[in-house]
């Protein structure tokens, strides 16, 4: 049995998120739930709890890696990985693997996004341990999958097969589906069969490796040439020639999707992508009358199921109001119905073409 690794994905924009996540200083690392860390530093502390933090890569991109320096100083300079442009997911967690299996070709690796919240951390901890121990004796792929609570159209799906004999909790997975409409979101809650893809994976990493040279084998080969290189790892010339080469493409629809056995675990983690400022607020347990309230001048008077997000100092009022997303960031504000916060990226998308990239 080999070395057990964990990877941090650390690299998006978070757009959703704005005016709080910016690109210059996105969301997971920022304080979002205004608890004294950010999302980035909750993810590390979380996996500390298992694994040394010689064996926790973090991959980012190079824009931001005098953040992930910043903010998580116990990291090895060697195990913080910067990408040099945004491929999605697969690039990010091929380049992982390659890097890792120069150092160990026997270990498994586990692969976790930096934004992600999770209340349930010793639950957590016990699935992370059955699905590294699953993946290692079964030689499988592994992903974490969630028992949904609502019919909720942001989320990808799970659908689960037959549960492995004598071990409870995992299941074959029969298909993963995208985001669906709310008709086919209560139809997948009420079957019972599909869980929440929450974008957590763990295998061995030489089975991804092979998985996905199958699968994108020209990629596989790009990435193969590059770990072949003498300074393989820390090659940024060679490693941009690398990424300018591979596709944008997401690992569930290079790899998971086409591969074979393939598992997920069903678990109760209290877990959300935290994809939109609505999110905030479903997760809250910190609230008034209904309201998620994070920075120390806000008053609200008649006001309920809003989200507000304000810098330390700011005094904000709100009177007479309901279901608002009210955040403010480096003089940039804004105030939108959260029926409306899936428009925030399109929001973004005008801002940036009437005023360019200063507010963003």
């Amino acid at each position: 049995m080999g070395a057990r690794y964990a990877v941090i994905m650390a690299g998006g924009i978070g757009s959703r998120f704005w005016p709080l996540s910016r690109k210059n200083y996105p969301k997971q690392f920022i304080d979002v739930l205004g608890t004294g860390e950010s999302l980035l530093q909750a993810t590390w502390r979380r996996l500390l709890m298992q694994f040394e933090a010689s064996h926790i890569l973090v991959v980012t991109h190079e824009d931001y890696g005098h953040l992930v320096k910043e903010q998580l100083p116990q990291l090895r300079a060697t195990n913080l990985l910067m990408e040099p442009m945004r491929k999605n997911t697969a690039p990010c967690i091929a380049y992982a693997a390659q890097v890792i299996a120069k150092r160990q070709p026997n270990a498994t690796m586990g692969v976790f996004a930096a934004d992600h919240l999770i209340t349930r951390e010793e639950a957590f901890s016990e699935t992370l341990n059955l699905a590294y121990g699953f993946a290692e004796t079964a030689h499988a792929m592994v992903t974490l999958g969630i028992k949904p609570s609502r019919p909720d159209t942001g989320y990808g799906y799970i659908q689960k097969d037959g549960e492995e004999p004598g071990t409870p909790q995992v299941f074959r997975v029969k298909t993963f589906t995208e985001k669906p409409n709310e008709e086919l979101a209560k139809t997948f809650l009420n079957s019972g069969e599909f869980l929440w893809n929450s974008g957590n994976f763990i295998w061995p990493v030489d089975l991804f490796l092979n998985a996905y040279k199958t699968h994108q084998p020209e990629d596989a080969q790009i990435f193969e040439d590059w770990a072949k290189e003498p300074d393989g790892e820390a090659s940024s010339a060679g490693l941009r020639k690398a990424y300018s080469m591979v596709k944008n493409n997401s690992v569930d629809y290079a790899v998971m999707e086409k591969a074979e056995l393939v598992y997920v675990i069903e678990a109760d983690l209290g877990w959300s992508d935290l994809g939109t400022w609505g999110s905030l607020l479903q997760v809250s347990e910190n609230k008034e009358a209904g309201n998620r309230l994070v920075g120390n001048r806000i008053l609200v008077e008649d006001t309920e199921a809003c989200m507000v997000h304000m810098p330390n100092g700011k005094l904000v009022v709100l009177q007479g109001v309901r279901d608002l997303i009210v955040a403010e960031r480096d003089g940039v504000l804004l105030i939108c119905h959260i029926r409306d916060e899936q428009k925030v990226k399109n929001i973004v998308n005008e801002v940036r073409m009437k005023w360019g990239d200063q507010f963003l």
